[in-house]
């Protein structure tokens, strides 16, 4: 990290106790930002880069709720608006017993180079809460998600704040949260969430577009060096979202998958996962990849352990963060991988980018590469804000646009810096940049 930013970490570090999370995502961009800081010392004389580590706003609040034994249950919930130099917060909503402060801090942070990789006008935010929906009835996890709406909606709106789904928050989760969203404000602001059913102002293409995002974003590294994704052996962590859509796409572009995961463990299927059985396991049945194998018969799976081990010429984690350490890292490299592309919000410790980078496997952080999910949601705020409503294959289309255009700047800033080839330099100094005008553009605030 060069001297003159290691004073601003440090000052992140003390002024933020205990946030490992959002530390290790701070530092890894400023580790980015010294050719920046040398080339325009104006960010630094006007403390731009201090100013963007502080949220400009951190609400916290419970959300009580009685489950069907009418017991009073508690859970904490959270809003953090980062940063709206570019726009109106924009982030989604986690809930998992995970959450903590911690957590949507770096997620948030995370969020403003993301979405100021798109190119679309809008800030930086994250929520969410520590309640579980799994296991609970569709009535607890309305009453949940009523109760912490009816906090939250005084923070929202769609020039303010626009959250979206995130893991543990899908269609389900976001009508009751609109819902009551509706019922207390009385305006069918369609606008003030994003992620929503098609039949009540959704967009085509969000529910697949962080899945299909990354894979467009990999298709065009390959591209990039007169390769393609047909034939290659593809390991993707994770069964949700962005996992089944990324495995939807790389089939559709001529890749085989060969393995998948959950919180349980993973399954190994050498003919390529069997996509239609994934889905109506993971999405109507809400079961387990174990279940997947002992449906399909020459598939194996495998509890606990690491997917990691299963060999492939890409990687792709899109379960969790840090899921991707030193060791796997390792035996990724081992097994001859050659690209690894992040689909979830870090899900690579900093010791096996490392790794990777020094082993010379092309890796892509996912503030570039699951850059799709928040565009799709900006583009489901304009169709909003038009009373339009695009067809899957036009919004298919701007999602590539977009993904192509991430790719392009990533690696034309990467050179512009003396780089080349750095995805992760790249990335970060395109996305600070651009907030980074805003900010000095809009003056002290």
């Amino acid at each position: 990290m060069d001297e003159r930013l290691i004073p601003v970490f440090d000052e992140v570090v003390t002024r933020n106790p205990g946030e490992t999370e959002f530390h290790q995502a701070v530092r890894e961009v400023l580790e980015s930002l010294g050719p920046v800081v040398t080339k325009h010392p104006q960010y630094t004389d006007a403390a731009v880069i201090r100013r963007l580590c502080e949220p400009e706003r951190q609400i916290i609040f419970r959300v009580p709720w009685t489950d069907d034994t009418g017991r009073v249950q508690l859970n904490r919930g959270f809003r953090v608006e980062f940063n709206s130099a570019l726009g109106p917060y924009k982030g989604g909503l986690r809930f998992h017993p995970s959450v903590y402060l911690g957590i949507v801090k770096f997620l948030g942070f995370e969020q403003i180079f993301k979405n100021s990789l798109s190119g679309l006008p809008i800030g930086g935010g994250k929520g969410g809460s520590d309640f579980d929906p799994k296991g609970r009835s569709d009535a607890e996890v309305m009453r949940f998600c009523q109760s912490f709406m009816t906090e939250l909606y005084r923070h929202l709106g769609e020039h303010t704040d626009v959250p979206a789904g995130d893991i543990g928050v899908g269609q389900r989760e976001l009508g009751y949260l609109f819902g009551q969203y509706k019922r207390i404000t009385n305006r069918y602001e369609s606008g003030v969430l994003t992620g929503k059913g098609l039949s009540w102002g959704g967009s085509q293409v969000r529910t697949e577009a962080t899945g299909y995002g990354t894979v467009f974003f990999v298709d065009e590294m390959l591209r990039h060096t007169g390769d393609s994704l047909d034939g290659k052996r593809v390991v993707v962590s994770g069964s949700g979202n962005v996992a089944i859509y990324a495995i939807e796409k790389l089939h559709e572009l001529g890749a085989r998958v060969v393995a998948c995961s959950d919180s349980g463990g993973y399954v190994v299927d050498e003919d390529g996962i069997d996509l239609d059985l994934l889905k109506e396991i993971k999405n109507a049945q809400r079961g387990r990849v174990a279940d997947y194998a002992a449906r399909r018969g020459d598939a194996h799976y495998v509890a606990g352990g690491s997917i990691w081990q299963v060999p492939c010429e890409i990687a792709l984690p899109c379960a969790t963060q840090n899921e991707l350490d030193g060791t796997h890292a390792k035996v990724l490299v081992e097994n001859g991988c050659q690209i690894v592309a992040e689909g979830a919000n870090m899900p690579t410790t900093p010791e096996a980018i490392r790794f990777l980078r020094d082993a010379g496997v092309r890796f892509a952080p996912g503030k570039a590469v699951n850059a799709g999910g928040v565009a799709t949601s900006a583009l489901e705020m304009q169709q909003n804000a038009s009373r339009d409503s695009w067809t899957f294959e036009h919004t298919e289309a701007r999602l590539a646009e977009i993904m192509r255009s991430i790719h392009d700047s990533a690696l034309e800033t990467a050179d512009e810096y003396d780089v080349p080839g750095d995805y992760v330099a790249g990335a970060n100094i395109a996305g600070f940049t651009r907030v980074a005008d805003a900010m000095l553009a809009l003056g002290l605030v």
